[in-house]
């Protein structure tokens, strides 16, 4: 009878409200037979059907409803809050609150006065009347008493709030967050989920660690107004920093990547300037140029080129980023240059500014899809981590002899702390040597080679850097079957000793050699058990520099007073052509001018000796190309660089580093510094003969007491009668 009059009781709720009195008549007729029938125990099988029926038809009606609650709430939800293209501010969200005391005052908006009594007596339960929760539903919470209402308020709802900027978004269990209905038997029960309000979006979380990391997402990104719609962000919360004379604007967490819209490293302030000086020495040959700066989050390296390089470069800023193109339009505009707008965006293709006559154009597309559509002179990519995802695209339009520079941050893998990511990124097998900077730059390299060779096109490296933060590579671009052949030819393995850690190339070729051992110069393998040595690789094996290309960059360098990077241009100058002292500031000769086979135009050159910029080169020039290529591999810096505190000897006082490259160089050795180690010594000399230099020139170590007579004999120019007092005061001393 109990479980009967229940689902009675279930159907009567289900059932809609009739208004006509004869449909009330037939209820209560209806009524009546369904109790006696029960009393009887049978049921009729019309009634049955009746009830099914009603059923079926207040389910469908309770669906509308359902949704007609749903779109008024959601309605509701967003003229509560504030919207910025408004002109007055709107009502937050119920549950968004400043003090407990406006919580109070809500549940008195609600069921009248809300007065608490400190004493529990029974009185209360005469005087007060019972009152339901503001922020929850009647099926989650019943109307109660005000003592255990405020109770509720403060430990359900105000503790668990989520704080900003002096306000409280509590947690509210009303109907507005959707929640999955759950289907049991013909019945659709959806229960209102718990859920926080953002202050400064629409939207609705349901967890309370979610709804915080939810906030810290558009603090980061600089959106603390009342709504999420790429609001231009408040000048007063932007900080303008200065570089190379060019001001942007940044947000507050600007040096955190992938945590706002505008990443601005200052340790990367080299870096760019280099790359500053690369586009200034392309900047010479042909005029003017089309450059682009794929990623330009806060658009500084863009602004940089544009500013200082004015008419000989066309400068195009992209950014996939809402947020990020605003900032580089509101940046052009504070560093006073006219913004191109992009057409599809805004319809037109005017300028907007009043600026000097500098135009710098704006895109925001993927990088992929840009350097697919256009063609340009000078392509720079500069992703957070590694950037083999662009190379194809950066290699499919870019001109005949133009430059693409790469900026890698993701050394974890490149410097063999990541030798899994690497072999995925890269296809490379590493591992951690002595060198592993300069492997760093190959493995970039082999990449670079690949991509472009995919393309048909060759590759002539002119730069390529490896320091702390990042691996920077500049290569100038080749076209035609032939000079991707020829870069495609410069990727090996690299054999590299395990215990002596000797490195060298494979031999170019497809025979498998019986031995590969032999072709290390060491003899680890004859003398040490088991397998010494492991192949590394693919790798790129052709020369890291340019020295032509790097004297232009110095004079660019010294043109614009770039002091930081002066002292590193004379070091890469120096170790490209592996010579302890370089002359930067001697003038150009002929072979000097002539880079990957063509002449390039410099202020000592003749204008009969420009090359006319075409699509296609002559035949002449790719005989001279590869003329020029066969004659510079002699005359290649060499492959590797050895570190001297590495293979020091045990007990025994090296020489400075710098009369180590003198005696070095007096053995018949080139030798030069190298920048991927302040420690390390660039030469063609074997490591034997290495060592057996180093071995030659250390001193053995003294002890206290024999420091005092090293510096005795110093003194004294007489062998025997050093050789004498050594002898007396070493015996007086064990005596002693």
């Amino acid at each position: 009878m109990a479980a009967e009059e229940a689902a009675e009781a279930a159907l009567a709720q289900l059932s809609p409200e009739q208004p006509d009195k004869k449909d009330g008549d037939e209820e209560e007729s209806h009524e009546g037979g369904g109790e006696t029938a029960a009393l009887n125990g049978v049921v009729d099988s019309g009634e049955v059907e009746s009830n099914n029926l009603d059923v079926k038809v207040a389910e469908s009606e309770l669906k509308t409803e359902e949704k007609g609650t749903e779109e008024a709430s959601t309605r509701e939800s967003d003229s509560n809050i504030l919207d910025v293209s408004s002109d007055y501010p709107r009502e937050k969200h119920i549950s968004i609150l400043r003090d407990f005391a406006d919580l109070e005052k809500l549940a008195n908006i609600k069921e009248g006065v809300f007065t608490m009594s400190g004493s529990k007596n029974t009185d209360l339960h005469v005087t007060d009347e019972k009152k339901p929760c503001p922020l929850c539903s009647e099926e989650k919470y019943k109307a109660c008493y005000s003592h255990k209402l405020y109770r509720h308020l403060q430990n359900f709802h105000w503790k668990v709030s989520v704080e900003f900027e002096g306000y409280r978004m509590c947690i509210c269990y009303l109907p507005c967050h959707p929640v999955k209905p759950n289907l049991i038997g013909h019945q659709t029960f959806s229960k209102p989920g718990a859920h926080y309000h953002c202050i400064i979006c629409s939207a609705t979380i349901a967890r309370r660690t979610d709804m915080i990391s939810h906030i810290n997402r558009h603090v980061n990104k600089g959106e603390t107004e009342s709504r999420f719609v790429t609001a231009p962000i408040s000048k007063s919360s932007l900080e303008v920093l200065k570089e190379s004379a060019t001001d942007v604007r940044v947000l507050p967490n600007y040096s955190t990547p992938q945590k706002t819209d505008s990443y601005f490293n200052p340790k990367m302030k080299l870096n760019r300037q280099l790359i500053f000086c690369a586009l200034a020495a392309l900047a010479e040959e042909r005029n003017p140029i089309e450059c682009l700066d794929a990623f330009g989050a806060t658009g500084i390296m863009g602004l940089q080129w544009a500013k200082h390089l004015r008419s000989s470069v066309r400068v195009t800023i992209n950014d996939c980023n809402d947020n990020s193109v605003a900032m580089i339009r509101e940046n052009c505009l504070l560093n006073k240059m006219k913004v191109k707008l992009d057409t599809e965006e805004e319809g037109n293709g005017e300028a907007m500014g009043d600026g000097e006559d500098i135009t710098v154009e704006v895109t925001k597309m993927d990088a992929n899809v840009i350097m697919h559509l256009r063609s340009f002179d000078f392509i720079h990519l500069d992703p957070y981590g590694t950037s083999v995802n662009y190379l194809d695209s950066a290699f499919r339009n870019v001109r005949n002899l133009g430059i693409v520079s790469l900026t890698s941050t993701d050394i974890s893998s490149l410097y063999a702390k990541a030798q899994h990511v690497a072999l995925r990124h890269y296809g490379c097998n590493i591992v951690r040597t002595e060198y592993y900077k300069e492997l760093a730059a190959r493995i970039v390299i082999a990449a670079v080679t690949r991509a472009a060779a995919r393309c048909n096109k060759g590759i002539e490296v002119l730069l390529a850097v490896a320091l702390e933060h990042f691996v920077l590579v500049v290569v100038r671009v080749l076209r035609g079957p032939s000079p991707a052949d020829d870069s495609a030819k410069k990727v090996r393995y690299l054999i590299h000793c395990q215990w002596c850690e000797e490195r060298i190339f494979q031999k170019e070729g497809n025979m498998v050699e019986e031995n590969p051992y032999q072709q290390l110069p060491c003899d680890c393998h004859g003398s040490m058990p088991g397998k010494t040595a492991v192949a590394l690789g693919p790798l790129w094996s052709g020369a890291l520099f340019n020295a032509g290309f790097l004297r232009r960059m110095y004079l660019e360098a010294v043109q614009y007073s770039l002091d930081e990077t002066q002292s590193l241009l004379k070091t890469l100058v120096c170790e490209a052509e592996c010579t302890k002292h370089s002359s930067i500031h001697t003038p150009y000769d002929e072979s000097k001018q002539e880079e990957c086979g063509v002449y390039i135009k410099t202020l000592n050159t003749s204008p009969e000796c420009f090359l006319v910029h075409g699509k296609r080169k002559s035949d002449e020039v790719i005989r001279n190309s590869t003329k020029r290529q066969k004659s510079e591999n002699s005359a290649e810096h060499p492959a590797f660089y050895y570190n001297i505190h590495r293979h020091s000897i045990k007990g025994m006082n090296m020489p400075k580093l710098n009369k180590f490259l003198n005696y070095l160089s007096e053995a018949g050795y080139r030798v030069s510094r190298t920048h991927f180690d302040p420690m390390g010594v660039r030469t063609n000399a074997p490591l034997a003969q290495f060592k057996t230099v180093l071995m030659k020139y250390s001193t053995p170590t003294y002890t206290v007491g024999q420091a005092e007579d090293a510096e005795f004999l110093e003194d004294d120019r007489s062998g025997v009668a050093a050789a004498v007092f050594t002898k007396d005061y070493t015996a007086h001393y064990a005596a002693d």
